[in-house]
């Protein structure tokens, strides 16, 4: 079906939501009396499998995130996200990696679903409950979302490391600075993060002893005055177009390090991040995009 090129843009989504609506709820209906329905959303290129499980039990476990993130028999993602419910926030989040295991952290993730949520309740802030703590999430007037991520976590038993080091200097080739964000990073500042072999030393540095619950892995390079560039290999997903809590990582660390402001703009391999550590936390701002919708079939789900 064409929807044409010309228009109102608000129309022609109108049209699509009508449309795609539709055939999904007759999908429901006709072939898959107890659907698990999911979203795809996206913020820099760091891409999500978002499930409401709000008024149910939780439906994801290691085997479904595992058989979803497979890019060829799944759908593929970097983490996936389930929204649930929360007595201390307006609702709670769990992060899982496309390998099973789980995230305690995700910020791009956040600030997708958090867009979702504020939607739906007609806001433009909520509050939110994930493993790294207690959120605060705004919408701001260019459509961006921004999400407190909390305090980072420096201290070596925080991060965690397997022994006490020192964490803006660690033992390990290439010198980086080990940081928790709710999850383990370990960042190295190289002279052109473009250059570096991330599918080869990636893998090395997560899997290092150090790291006892594996790390999410960064290279970045000065390029300008709180301008970074950064490339990212995380935990449980590999090379990625961005990682929300390693860009806050990167940049804590560059401040500690000496090499920026607070507030620095961050080139990722799927567009700009903004990170901004202020006293109540690292905030982490940019771009959201919603992509579809869809839902599993009942012989997916019985061949997990």
């Amino acid at each position: 079906m064409n929807f044409g090129r010309g228009g109102q843009g608000a129309k022609r989504e109108a049209l699509a939501k009508t449309f795609y609506g539709g055939y999904m709820r007759g999908m429901e209906n006709a072939a898959n009396p107890s659907p698990i329905g999911f979203m795809k959303m996206h913020g820099a290129g760091n891409d999500f499998i978002i499930i409401d499980s709000r008024g149910r039990d939780s439906v994801v476990t290691q085997a479904l995130a595992r058989a979803l993130g497979d890019r060829n028999r799944g759908v593929g993602f970097d983490q996936l996200a389930e929204i649930r419910d929360s007595q201390r926030g307006d609702f709670a989040l769990d992060f899982w990696n496309s390998d099973g295991s789980r995230a305690g952290a995700c910020g791009n993730a956040t600030r997708c679903v958090c867009d979702f949520v504020m939607k739906g309740l007609g806001r433009d802030q909520v509050s939110l409950v994930t493993a790294r703590g207690d959120l605060q999430a705004l919408r701001l007037a260019d459509g961006r979302v921004s999400v407190n991520m909390g305090p980072p976590q420096r201290d070596w038993h925080e991060v965690p490391l397997a022994r006490e080091v020192d964490t803006l200097h660690l033992p390990l080739a290439g010198d980086p600075v080990a940081i928790g964000m709710g999850n383990p990073h370990a960042v190295f500042f190289v002279p052109d993060a473009e250059a570096v072999d991330l599918a080869h030393l990636g893998p090395m540095v997560e899997h290092d002893p150090l790291y006892p619950e594996r790390t999410n892995v960064e290279f970045a390079s000065l390029i300008g005055p709180d301008h970074l560039r950064m490339r990212v290999w995380e935990r449980g997903a590999g090379v990625t177009l961005a990682c929300g809590s390693g860009t806050c990582a990167t940049v804590v660390a560059a401040h500690l390090r000496g090499l920026t402001g607070r507030r620095v703009t961050v080139d990722v391999d799927g567009g700009v991040l903004e990170v901004d550590w202020r006293e109540d936390g690292v905030w982490l701002t940019g771009p959201v995009a919603y992509v579809f919708d869809g839902v599993l079939t009942s012989a997916f789900l019985a061949a997990l």
